[in-house]
């Protein structure tokens, strides 16, 4: 539990309060304050992982969210998360974490005879193996290998205990980081009176820089933060939001953040949120995101111990950690100088700053203090190769001029090659970027949105300069939002601060070591090279081809050099090169918080029928349809779901059962236009429905392709009724609102949905006739009440008479009516339809009984008919289509792709007497046929027909109505079935009606 690698005095952390953790197994202490990575330093732990393709030993290679190699698996159970970043994580009393992507432990994995076997897995290998033997099942046995292989860690199987929030917000302007120049811009639009929202990414503000013995405006840093922080928070209109990272930039200034609330308690109360989405909408944004340094590419510079310069610095200064016993610092600039100095303040040997600029560009404060301290310099050289396998051992240093190789014993590189400005959210808000040779980064240049740009991310390097630029641009967002500000620009200007870096992208190749550019994706320096080789010149191919910068940290610390090695191989500068695109989120999202409370019944509420306790009493076996629970089938002792349906389909044909369709969508249209409104709408004309009547239609889409069908009803002159299908009642609501508020105002329409109003029964069969003439006070004789009937009565219920909307329409194909009642009274209306059919043998029947008699008569269904790319006339229904009048997706019917002879058009498939037609099959001339096998088309709709007494099914098929009589063959690449079928009318029941209008 002691912490060796602890200095006993400075940093940051707090050494009263100790925690205690558990990595791989083991335990060890920390201190609050900590950061995983940090504890686990402190600890003498830098083996925290392997590599993604090839297995590689990898430690911590930074300190912060661009952290590319020290991922770890949080936690157990329910709150195990992968791909955590040790260098974010904070530690808390009783963390438990462990390594990943290694098999049987991080030490020996024999995942790394991938490593061995590099040569056969170069870029963009998956590109061109995985193709012999070309079938469909040598694919799927491809695929479980593949699949075994993907990925780094391992998601929670089990629900996710904790809960997130949403939190919608409104500023003057949205200051992201709290470094220097963001708190600078914060105070100077507070002044001002702004509505002020910072965001800082790490739990302190100006992290880091506190503990790190800096000095901001002669005072230390810690102290002039405290006073800003003082300051602001008095501020009524400041919002100060700690471990809140902006992860993207959206139109119209909203900005996405996350903000985690209880990720670093180890007691989470359970009336918190584990994390909160905040979504601000500014007026202007302050974009003091930092700077990320970047490596250099040389030979193993993957090794464990192998660190960038910064990190080195920041766990030295601010976390007291000795990071080894002897080091080596690696640069091209002066910035890793004061590693070098903080890590020779920690007790560490400085073997050698190796400094690939020449002796002449020595000449900053920082190298003139290294060698006052004694520090040894090696200008104009580089590292070469590093040693070691579990953790650096050495390097060799070679001169740039030439010469032989000089061997370096160390346990610790530390490394710079420059500084690549967080530009993430600048480009998203569609901002362009320039390129600065001085400090061999790309800088924000012009945005359309209002942000701007202030600090390190501007390429500025000192305190004193990032205050004065946050400053201004405090005051050029003040502008942007409208106010005044208060404070004048009294920092004087600085003098050029920028970090000047000498590029040294790569190290030349060894033969015998892999040269690193992405760490996360173990790109290479020879990926790069062979992309070019292979024509994937291009940024955007360069990045799909290698997978640079594709991983979790999206290449923070390795785009840039990608970038600048793809420049020299094809002999262009880094900006002819281009960068890639930055997309949202700039760090991993929880996908929990993205829903927050929105989803399970929360999202979609579980809808029950008033009939639904019936249903329940009486075993139903229930399906979701849309948000409602409907019942699939009734299923006797003994019987199975499938057996059941076929008992109740059966029935209806030969007796009369009933079905619960409250569920239909119910839109009451009332007003003088409502004729003129429903015939813009349907492709059928409706302003001579007669009142007492209802009629089919069928609504198009813009591009008229098929978006709905169901009946509307005239009930009297100005007060209409329409359904519409479960699944579409609701996008149906939102298309008439949008119609009536938007395009059409002029209409006196008014539309109200009524369908959980309304609970409804569709009484069907041969026998219907009888049983609802036993409850009803009107005549329903065929004379009385003819088919597409509508009318009022009163039902005979046990509680009483109940007045009732009677409609005769049909859904199966035979005799049938529909009873709509108050929802309250819904389920006396179904006991007493139920009572009053006993004698005739009425049964329930639920949704696949009414699929299968729907299927037997042909009617089309949403989804799998009405797919979203058939039109009227594929199904059949081109004679609706009314020659004299406009509607919505009527000129677009008239295109040629939409008439072409081999559109694929509604037939019905007959398979042979014990043949089962396969799911979703496709339909071909020929199975036998090589790959790719032509596509006449596909089963939409298939059941076992009590009726036909064998299998059949609904299909789109090419030129299919010119097919009838055909015999094709179904296919299913999936489970190897095939069968042959029969071509045919779509209704295998009574195609011309009779028995419904009987």
């Amino acid at each position: 539990m002691t912490q060796p690698w602890r200095l006993t005095q400075g940093g940051a952390i707090d050494r009263g309060h100790p925690l205690a953790f558990e990595y791989d197994g083991t335990r060890y202490e920390g201190y609050a304050g900590d950061t995983l990575a940090s504890a686990l330093l402190a600890n003498g732990v830098h083996l925290v992982g392997r590599s993604f393709k090839y297995h590689r030993p990898r430690g911590i290679y930074s300190a912060g969210a661009e952290e590319p190699s020290a991922l770890v698996q949080l936690a157990r159970g329910a709150r195990s998360e992968p791909n955590t970043r040790a260098t974010t994580l904070e530690l808390y009393d009783g963390l438990i974490a462990g390594s990943q992507n290694c098999w049987p432990s991080v030490r020996f994995d024999a995942g790394a005879i991938a490593d061995a076997m590099s040569p056969l897995l170069p870029a963009g290998f998956y590109y061109k193996t995985f193709m012999w033997p070309p079938t469909p099942r040598w694919w799927l046995r491809y695929e479980h290998v593949i699949r075994r292989a993907a990925g780094m860690g391992r998601a929670a199987d089990a629900p996710d205990p904790d809960h997130y929030e949403h939190q919608y917000a409104h500023c003057d302007v949205l200051v992201i980081g709290a470094g220097p120049a963001g708190l600078a811009a914060a105070r100077v639009a507070a002044a001002a009176g702004a509505r002020v929202i910072v965001c800082q990414q790490s739990p302190r503000f100006a992290g880091s820089v506190v503990g790190t013995g800096a000095t901001i405006a002669g005072q230390p840093a810690g102290d002039w933060i405290d006073e800003a922080i003082v300051e602001l928070a008095a501020q009524p209109d400041v919002t100060l939001l700690l471990r809140t990272s902006a992860f993207g930039y959206y139109d119209a200034n909203l900005v996405g953040a996350l903000e985690r609330v209880t990720d670093h308690l180890s007691a989470v109360p359970t009336h918190l949120p584990r994390q909160r989405l905040w979504m601000i909408r500014a007026k202007a944004v302050v974009l003091a995101s930092g700077a990320i340094e970047r490596g250099i590419a040389y030979a193993n510079n993957d090794r464990p111990g192998t660190m960038l310069a910064g990190a080195a610095f920041q766990y030295a200064r601010r976390y007291g950690v000795r990071l080894g016993n002897r080091a080596v610092v690696f640069t091209n600039n002066d910035g890793a100088y004061a590693a070098a100095l903080a890590l020779h303040d920690a007790g560490v040997a400085i073997a050698a700053i190796v400094d690939a600029r020449s002796e002449s560009q020595l000449r900053g404060a920082l190298p003139a203090r290294a060698r006052e301290t004694g520090l040894a310099v090696l200008p104009g050289s580089v590292i070469a190769k590093a040693r070691g396998r579990l953790r650096v051992s050495g390097v060799e240093v070679v001169s740039r001029a030439g010469g032989a190789a000089r061997s370096l014993d160390c346990d610790l590189v530390a490394v710079s090659g420059g500084y690549s400005p967080a530009v993430h959210l600048f480009s998203q808000a569609r901002g362009t970027l320039r390129y600065d040779a001085t400090a061999a980064s790309f800088l924000p240049d012009r945005s359309p949105m209002p942000i701007v740009a202030a600090g390190a991310v501007q390429g500025h390097c000192t305190p004193a300069a990032a205050i004065a630029d946050g400053e201004a641009a405090a005051h050029a967002a003040l502008a942007h939002a409208g106010i005044t500000p208060r404070l004048a620009l009294a920092s004087p200007a600085q003098a050029d601060d920028r970090l000047a870096v000498d590029p040294l992208w790569a190290v030349s190749l060894r033969n015998d070591a892999k040269c690193f550019v992405d760490l996360q994706n173990d790109v290479t320096v020879r990926d790069i090279r062979l992309a070019k080789r292979e024509g994937y010149q291009a940024v955007e191919h360069l990045k799909r081809y290698t997978t640079l910068g594709m991983g979790t940290d999206q290449g923070k610390t390795g785009n840039v050099i990608g970038l600048a090695l793809m420049g020299e191989a094809l002999g262009v500068s880094i900006p002819q090169v281009g960068t890639t695109t930055f997309r949202p989120p700039y760090t991993p999202l929880t996908l929990g918080a993205l829903p927050g409370y929105a989803h399970g019944t929360h999202v979609e509420p579980i809808r029950y029928t008033a009939m639904h306790p019936w249903h329940a009493a009486q075993g139903a076996r229930f399906v979701n349809t849309g948000l409602w629970k409907r019942a699939h089938s009734y299923p006797r002792a003994g019987e199975s779901e499938d057996d059941a349906a076929i008992r109740e389909a059966r029935n209806v044909r030969e007796s009369v059962g009933v079905v619960d369709v409250s569920t239909l969508g119910k839109i009451e249209l009332q007003g003088r236009d409502v004729g003129e409104f429903l015939n813009r709408l349907y492709v059928n004309r409706w302003d001579n429905l007669q009142v007492g009547r209802c009629r089919y239609g069928v609504m198009l889409r813009e591009d008229g392709i098929v978006r709905d069908d169901g009946t509307t009803s005239r009930l009297d002159m100005t007060h209409y009724l329409m359904t519409t299908t479960t699944a579409n009642a609701v996008a149906i609501m939102q298309t008439i609102e949008r119609l009536l508020q938007i395009d059409w105002p002029e209409l006196d329409v008014y539309a109200t949905s009524v369908t959980e109003q309304w609970a409804a029964a569709a009484l069907s069969g041969p026998k219907a006739r009888e049983v609802l003439a036993q409850l009803v006070d009107r005549d329903v004789s065929n004379e009385g009440f003819p088919f597409l009937a509508v009318g009022q009565c009163r039902i005979r219920t046990a509680a009483g008479g109940v007045t009732a909307r009677l409609f005769r329409m049909s859904y199966s194909g035979e005799l049938a009516y529909e009873v709509h009642v108050p929802a309250d009274c819904g389920r006396a209306m179904w006991e007493a339809v139920l009572e009053a059919g006993r004698p005739f043998g009425i049964i329930p029947y639920g949704t696949e009984a009414m699929n299968t008699l729907r299927i037997e008569k042909g009617h089309v269904v949403i989804g799998a008919e009405i797919d979203g790319r058939t039109t009227a006339g594929d199904l059949g229904m081109g004679k609706l289509v009314n020659p004299d009048k406009w509607c919505i997706g009527k000129p677009l019917l008239a295109r040629a792709a939409l008439n072409t002879a081999d559109r694929w058009q509604l037939v019905g498939l007959t398979a042979g007497n014990s043949e089962v037609i396969p799911r979703g099959a496709k339909i071909v001339a020929d199975p036998d046929h090589a790959l790719p096998n032509p596509m006449l088309g596909h089963v939409t709709s298939w059941c076992f027909s009590p009726h036909v007494d064998r299998w059949i099914a609904l299909a789109l098929v090419s030129g299919g109505r010119s097919r009838h009589g055909e015999t094709l063959w179904a296919v299913s690449p999936l489970s190897g079935a095939r069968v042959q079928v029969t071509l045919g009318p779509p209704a295998f029941i009574d195609p011309n009606g009779e028995r419904l209008r009987v």
